[in-house]
Parts: C-alpha cells; structure tokens; sequence
C-alpha cells in the first residue's frame, strides 16, 4: 500500500466497533488520507459533518442504536461520496442506497483502502 493512493483526501470512518474502526484508520493513513473521527454514533458524525466536509466516508450501517442510513442521506445531501462497512446484507439497504458500494465485515484493509480510492471517480456521479 502506498502513501499516494489517498494523499491529501479527507475521510470520515463511522464504525462502532473499535478495532475495525482503529484498523481502518491506520490503513487510510498509511495511504495519506486524513482520517475524520472515527466516529462511533451517528449524531456525533451528524455534528462532525455539519462543521467539516469530508471528501469521502466509510460508513458502518448498524451503529448499536441501529441504522445510520440519516447519516448516509446527510452525506448524500452535502454531495460526499460514501461506502457502507456492514456484516449486514443487501437487503437491509434500502432502495435509495442501492448503488452504493457495500464492503463485508470482516474486511480486507488493502480492499477498503482501494474503495475509498475509488469514491474519488464515483464523486462525479454521485
């Protein structure tokens, strides 16, 4: 993984659990990102957002509250690429969210880092 897959993009992580949330954040700076959060609740991200648009998020949809998908619209809203970080299946998302692009937990960190890369192309269409 190299320094320049991210260099200079600003991405926020919403992942209640802590090690993949740690996990995903040492691997998007290792890959020059600077990482917002992470964030754990959705009204803590909800207020992060509103202060700081980040250029791209990866985004657990199960908070332990339950969904996030306020927060997936917000983003949407304000026009921020994102990705969801879920063991949940297709199913759960609704209709609206359907193109987003869905990583599995447990999930490779070369793999998130090469999605989140991604949402750079995906922004245009977004």
């Amino acid at each position: 993984m190299t320094t320049s897959h991210l260099a200079g993009r600003r991405v926020l992580v919403v992942e209640d659990d802590y090690y993949l949330a740690t996990d995903a954040q040492i691997a998007l700076t290792k890959a020059g990102a600077t990482v917002l959060g992470p964030s754990s609740r959705a009204d803590e991200s909800l207020s992060l957002i509103a202060g700081d648009r980040p250029d791209c998020a990866v985004l657990d949809i199960n908070l332990g509250s339950g969904p996030s998908f306020a927060l997936a619209e917000a983003l949407r809203e304000r026009s921020v690429p994102f990705l969801f970080l879920t063991g949940y299946d297709a199913s759960v998302i609704p209709p609206a969210f359907a193109n987003v692009e869905r990583l599995e937990k447990p999930v490779n960190v070369a793999r998130l880092v090469s999605s989140v890369a991604g949402l750079r192309s995906a922004a245009k269409n977004f």
